[in-house]
């Protein structure tokens, strides 16, 4: 019991947090969060699902205790608490789906391809759906764009723009049409045929 509590007092000052100052409420929340911790393990899930519990009790703790507490940077700290519950459990999700069910592999590449080939208007939840049900692996959205941008995929199955109209000019307008312009008679002569005189 004295090495429960030797611990659960260096838990505390390593945070900066000053036991003598703490209420009992306090005490006894942050008594139950080491003993959580020290349950669950410190791993990504039990801190995050324990971070969340301590930055929305109202305990009157400081974002930058709970942070210390839990050794997360203060920035993560503060972006977890503008989070909701369901925005914490679906970010512990896609961390999931991420990481330990498999990977792209590289022989993917040549189906992916197709997928969008014949499917152009496919979404990422919609690729990710057909790599789960052909490979068997999950995937996160951030691995597929890796692995898109990394095999040129990115743009596979996006409609090319389409090319500019080529520009008309104007046709020149016709030329007037040309009309025969009658020739005058030479001087002393007329236009009938003329008739040799007798000598």
């Amino acid at each position: 019991m004295a090495a429960t509590a030797d611990a659960f007092a260096t838990w505390l000052a390593d945070a900066q947090i000053s036991e003598q100052r703490l209420t009992p409420e306090q005490r006894g929340m942050l008594r139950a969060a080491f003993h959580f911790r020290q349950c669950q393990g410190q791993d990504y899930y039990a801190t995050r699902l324990l971070s969340h519990f301590l930055l929305h009790c109202d305990s009157g703790l400081k974002v930058a205790q709970i942070a210390r507490l839990l050794a997360l940077s203060r920035p993560t700290a503060s972006r977890q608490q503008g989070l909701s519950a369901k925005e914490a459990i679906q970010q512990a999700h896609h961390r999931m789906d991420g990481r330990p069910y498999g990977k792209l592999l590289p022989r993917y590449a040549g189906p992916i391809a197709a997928f969008l080939c014949h499917h152009p208007q496919a979404s990422r939840t919609d690729l990710i759906d057909f790599i789960g049900q052909t490979f068997g692996v999950r995937v996160s959205r951030v691995a597929v764009y890796k692995f898109l941008k990394k095999y040129g995929l990115d743009h596979v199955g996006n409609p090319a723009p389409a090319p500019a109209a080529p520009r008309v000019l104007a046709a020149p307008p016709p030329a007037p049409e040309a009309r025969p312009v009658a020739t005058a008679a030479p001087p002393f002569c007329s236009g009938a045929r003329s008739t040799r005189a007798p000598s």
